[in-house]
């Protein structure tokens, strides 16, 4: 069957309004379970698989599958949640793997990717299949708070009926906007991503500034989040930044790769980026010095751990600090 036909009676076969969809969700991870339970809460119905078995999940409702491949014979469409596109690749193939069974499969990669990858991707599944698995990308943004409270940025890139249908399946989580075609989901989110890195790396550098000018973070944050330096990353992150908590939620080393996915996006572009190079070579350093497994206000021990410029700090003279705005 060809693919635009295939595509068609897709359609017809009850999926204009995604309500007699089976969702299955692959990944449960920081983002993963708790957009599960906003799916499950939503459909009554989903089918999960992970690494580890999440009896949790499951006592609420969600059936499990053991193998990528269950999962696929049980659902119509699958969020995957892993991630990066490598993680997904791995679970493709073989008796146990996703691709394994005959059922016609709407793949909505969630995960933060290279645009070019997932079209890669996208192309060699559609041949591989012969169209029966496509491919939508759907990064989201908004941390493990939004999914929770389905309040997720959603940003969808592909062919139409297959975006149309994948806000539809998607919206429990938050707010689904089509971007363009496949890999425009991922574009916006390498934006996203270079927003999120410049102002996680700027509060925590204020913050260290602030306090080692004797102001308390809490008075700070509390008046400088109503003017312009507001932002949802700083409501996210103000407690961990004042209390210096950065237990594991949204992990800093993933900021290496999702900054060179923006830098991908800035070479096909012909871009010569001002602020992304800078970013990078700060996560690189970040990472470097142990600190990649934290949450991203890491960045604020990563700032005060650097020390001291020359001719700074309570020990500086008037005449260093001069020579240093010369």
């Amino acid at each position: 069957m060809r693919y635009s036909a295939l595509m068609s009676s897709f359609d017809e076969e009850g999926d204009a309004t995604g309500g007699e969809d089976i969702v299955g969700v692959l990944g449960l991870g920081a983002m993963g379970e708790p957009m599960a339970r906003r799916l499950l809460a939503a459909r009554g119905r989903i089918v999960v698989h992970a690494r580890r078995h999440h009896s949790s999940l499951v006592a609420a409702g969600a059936t499990w599958a053991h193998t990528p491949a269950e999962l696929a014979r049980q659902a119509d469409a699958v969020l995957v949640m892993l991630p990066d596109l490598p993680d997904l690749e791995a679970l493709l193939d073989g008796p146990d793997g996703l691709l394994a069974g005959d059922r016609r499969l709407l793949v909505m990669i969630g995960s933060t990717s290279s645009p070019t990858g997932v079209r890669a991707l996208a192309a060699r599944l559609r041949e591989q299949t012969g169209g029966r698995v496509r491919i939508v990308d759907c990064p989201v943004s908004g941390g493990a708070d939004g999914a929770a409270a389905g309040t997720l940025s959603i940003m969808l890139g592909g062919e139409t009926a297959d975006t149309q249908r994948a806000a539809r399946l998607l919206s429990p989580c938050g707010r689904p906007v089509t971007l363009g075609p496949l890999g425009a989901g991922e574009v916006a989110k390498a934006c996203n991503q270079l927003i999120v890195a410049a102002t996680i790396l700027a509060l925590g550098e204020a913050t260290v500034l602030a306090e080692r000018s004797g102001i308390h973070a809490q008075t700070l944050w509390d008046l400088l989040e109503t003017g312009y330096a507001g932002s949802n990353l700083l409501a996210s992150r103000k407690t961990r930044l004042v209390t210096g908590d950065d237990s594991p939620s949204g992990v800093a080393r993933y900021m290496r790769k999702d900054l060179a996915f923006a830098a991908d996006v800035a070479a096909e572009t012909g871009t010569r980026a001002v602020v992304l190079p800078t970013l990078q070579a700060a996560f690189e350093e970040l990472i470097e010095a142990g600190l990649g497994d934290r949450d991203i206000s890491v960045a604020k021990r990563f700032v005060g751990q650097r020390g001291t410029s020359p001719g700074s700090g309570p020990g500086a003279t008037d005449g260093e600090r001069r020579d240093k705005t010369v």
